[in-house]
C-alpha cells in the first residue's frame, strides 16, 4: 500500500509542481488523506523534497537550451537568478537555524495551512490572467525586479502557495513577456529546488534514515520527473493563451473543501496532528 501511495504522490507532484496549484500543498494534503484512510506515512517533508528533486530534473531537461544560453548571450541572467534566489535562501536558512525550526516544519506539513493558502494562490492567478505582461526578455530584467520575483518565490514556502504561479505572476507584473515570465520562473526554481534538496539531505544525514525505503523514494523521484516533463508543456501552452486564472476555479473550492475536512473531519470529531 505504501508503494501505491508514493507513486500517487509522485504523479501528483509531477503535475502540480508546474501547474500553478502548489505541489507542496497537494502532496501534504494527499499524504494526510493517506494517513487518515490508508497507511500512516512518516517523513512527509522528506518525500516532498525527493519529489521536488525529480521535478528539478524536468526543468533541467525541458529548459536545457535556455540553460546553455546562460553561458553565452544570456549570461547576465545568472546574476539575476542569484539575486532572485537570495530571499528563498534567507528564509530556508532561518528556518534551519531557528530554535523553532522543528515546529515551523510541522506547520508546513499541516494540511489546514495548505487549505487556507490555496485560495490565496487563486487570487494571484486571477490577477495574472488580467495582466498581459510586457515586452521584456529575461536578460532585460532589472535587479530590483529580480528581488521582487525572489520575494514571491520565498512566499511559496507556504503549502498551498504555488511557487511557479507566484513567480510567473510577479514576472508578468515586472514587465516580462508571457513565455519569458515562465522561463525566468523555472530558471529561478533550479537553485531553489537544488538548495532545498541539499539542506534536506544534510538534515537526513544528521537524523538518520526514515521509515520510507530509499528505493521507494528513488522511484517516486523518477515518476515525478517524467510526469513533470508533460506538465511543463501543458503549462507553457496555457500561459501563451493567458489562461492562468482558470486554475483559480479549482483552487478556491479546493481550499474550502480542505479547510472543512480539517475542521470538521469526516469521521466526526476534530482531527489530531
Amino acid at each position: 500500500m505504501l508503494w501505491l501511495q508514493v507513486l500517487i504522490l509522485a504523479v501528483l507532484q509531477g503535475i502540480t509542481e508546474f501547474l500553478p496549484v502548489s505541489s507542496s500543498g497537494h502532496v501534504i494534503v494527499g499524504a494526510s488523506l493517506f494517513d487518515q484512510f490508508g497507511d500512516v506515512m512518516d517523513e512527509k517533508l522528506t518525500l516532498n523534497i525527493v519529489l521536488h528533486v525529480g521535478t528539478l530534473g524536468s526543468i533541467l531537461v525541458f529548459f536545457r537550451d535556455r540553460i546553455v544560453a546562460l553561458l553565452g548571450p544570456d549570461r547576465r541572467v545568472i546574476g539575476l537568478l542569484v539575486v532572485g534566489t537570495l530571499p528563498a535562501v534567507a528564509v530556508g536558512l532561518m528556518l534551519k537555524a531557528s530554535p523553532w525550526g522543528a515546529g515551523i516544519e510541522q506547520t508546513l506539513e499541516n494540511p489546514l495551512v495548505a487549505g487556507l493558502m490555496f485560495p490565496a494562490t487563486g487570487v494571484l492567478l486571477l490577477w495574472g490572467m488580467r495582466h498581459a505582461g510586457g515586452q521584456l526578455a529575461c536578460r532585460d530584467v532589472g535587479y530590483h525586479h529580480a528581488v521582487v520575483i525572489g520575494l514571491f518565490q520565498a512566499f511559496g514556502i507556504l503549502p498551498g502557495i504555488s511557487r511557479s504561479g507566484s513567480t510567473i505572476v510577479a514576472s508578468l507584473g515586472c514587465g516580462l513577456r508571457r513565455e519569458e515570465a515562465a522561463a525566468f520562473s523555472f530558471l529561478l526554481a533550479i537553485p531553489a529546488l537544488a538548495g532545498g534538496g541539499m539542506l534536506e539531505v544534510i538534515d537526513l544525514l544528521r537524523k538518520g534514515p526514515g521509515d520510507t525505503p530509499a528505493n521507494m523514494l528513488l522511484i517516486g523521484g523518477l515518476v515525478s520527473f517524467l510526469v513533470g516533463l508533460v506538465a511543463l508543456s501543458w503549462l507553457l501552452r496555457w500561459i501563451r493563451q493567458g489562461r492562468l486564472g482558470l486554475f483559480a476555479c479549482y483552487l478556491i473550492p479546493l481550499g474550502a473543501a480542505v479547510v472543512a475536512w480539517q475542521l470538521l473531519s469526516w469521521g466526526g470529531g476534530p482531527l489530531s496532528y
